[in-house]
């Protein structure tokens, strides 16, 4: 048997950001109690994409994504923003007070700091605010930070050696059932442990597995919100009078045509295009480094369009894996790249024209055209949207702007839970993103630190 014991004090199904925060502060309440962290994934130094490594566009559909799952999450290898705000990052400001969240996202950020994280933080600015405003744009603010892909996961290495030791870690292990009524876990392998309380911290990657076993043991789940889009790449020099003062415009903007909302979100500042794997589909994402050398000359964000489902409709994030594995299917399994100017001119966009492109993409992948994949409601938001942007930031509107896709925004199904205990539950718990409470670093931390003293204190 490759468990310690039979019976924990606590378990912690899945390894990022949130369970790791709740590990940590659980051992530092409770020194003598048993805890134990199952991740589906490989440890962190262990963690390594085939595709990143022989710098290909094809996806080796391993058994575990190395870069959405394992020790430390999907966050391990993001470009690490940390927004401290209740503006945005989740919907803890629906459960717990405003200053609370705020706490709670500064205790995370101290932790984060100890083990190497920037103390640089970049401000709201009210002129660019009132930019976006004259022109029907609307920028959210936050105080921000910037943790860097490479910096960040220095500082997420450091937290789980902080933590090896002192509570036990299986890795390469899923947990494929959880009876709530005796809080015995069945893993994948055989096994089976029980614990006194269960913390659901499984993920994005996990949030699917989640639903599932919500469904199977009677517990409610609510969410028909699903946003879908592309990645943005175009040179760093267009929003750097927005990205020198803020570091990410995070802008919505409502279309004439529909009146839908178009998000700007996840920026990074002379970064790179990068692919995903979620359960199989391939979807695009950016990571940004701190270290110059290895900066690019572009800059990339994600541009989405949401759109929020009526009954009977209950499968939003089926409909967003449909939708990816289309381009998927066009491109051989890999990612679609279109240049802007080809799509409004109703062409695809080829080899030859991708290398007359002035912006020389940073991902390799396949030239095509998004309109045979994407719906042309969300495809028309985006054009709207892209020259609404063009206005406060000129040149984003150009012929060879790059839009990969397709870029989805799955939002977790959110259980039927009080103060994050499982409906018809004892001493079961959801936190993070996976679980639809949280979709930032900041705010899945905080989640974490915040269950740990629930459970210490109850």
């Amino acid at each position: 048997m490759k468990y310690k014991k039979k019976k924990y004090d606590v378990a912690i199904i899945g390894g990022g950001i949130s369970g790791i925060m709740a590990a940590l502060r659980l051992n530092e309440k409770q020194p003598g109690a048993s805890i134990i962290l199952i991740e589906k994934g490989a440890s962190l130094d262990k963690r390594k994409c085939p595709m990143i490594i022989n710098k290909t566009g094809v996806c080796s559909d391993c058994n575990s994504c190395a870069i959405m799952e394992g020790v430390a999450g999907a966050g391990a290898f993001s470009d690490g923003k940390y927004v401290i705000s209740t503006e945005y990052g989740g919907w803890l400001p629906d459960f717990l007070s405003h200053k609370m969240v705020i706490d709670y996202i500064e205790q995370a950020d101290a932790i984060l700091v100890e083990n190497g994280a920037t103390t640089e933080r970049y401000d709201p600015d009210n002129e660019l605010k009132k930019l976006c405003l004259k022109h029907d744009l609307h920028m959210q603010q936050a105080q921000l930070k910037h943790l860097g892909t490479d910096s960040n996961f220095d500082t997420m290495c450091k937290l789980v050696d902080k933590i090896d030791n002192k509570i036990e870690i299986i890795t390469r292990t899923e947990v494929v059932d959880v009876d709530k009524d005796t809080h015995t876990l069945s893993m994948d392998d055989g096994e089976q442990i029980t614990a006194d309380a269960i913390i659901f911290a499984i993920g994005r990657a996990g949030s699917r597995s989640f639903a599932d076993w919500c469904r199977k043991n009677d517990i409610g789940l609510s969410n028909n919100q699903v946003d879908i889009g592309v990645r943005v790449e175009l040179p760093s020099s267009i929003w750097e009078h927005f990205s020198k003062k803020i570091y990410e415009p995070k802008i919505w903007y409502r279309s004439n045509q529909y009146g839908d909302t178009t998000r700007m979100f996840c920026f990074n500042e002379r970064g790179n295009v990068v692919m995903e794997n979620t359960d199989g589909v391939m979807t695009v994402n950016g990571h940004s480094y701190r270290g110059e050398e290895r900066k690019t000359q572009n800059s990339n964000f994600a541009l989405l369009s949401t759109i929020r489902f009526t009954q009977p409709f209950k499968n939003p994030i089926e409909y967003a894996r449909y939708v990816a594995s289309l381009a998927n299917l066009i491109s051989g399994g890999s990612i679609l790249v279109q240049r802007l100017g080809d799509l409004e001119l109703g062409r695809r966009t080829n080899e030859k024209r991708l290398k007359q492109s002035t912006t020389r993409p940073t991902l390799d992948v396949v030239p095509g055209d998004l309109s045979l994949c994407m719906p042309k409601r969300q495809l028309d938001n985006i054009l709207e949207t892209i020259h609404a942007l063009d206005i406060i930031a000129q040149g984003t509107a150009n012929h060879d702007t790059l839009l990969y896709g397709v870029e989805c925004k799955y939002y977790s199904s959110r259980p039927d839970a009080n103060d994050f205990e499982l409906a018809g539950t004892k001493g079961i718990y959801a936190i993070g993103d996976g679980a639809g409470f949280t979709r930032s670093l900041s705010h899945a931390a905080a989640h974490g630190l915040y269950i740990a003293d629930k459970i210490v204190n109850s």
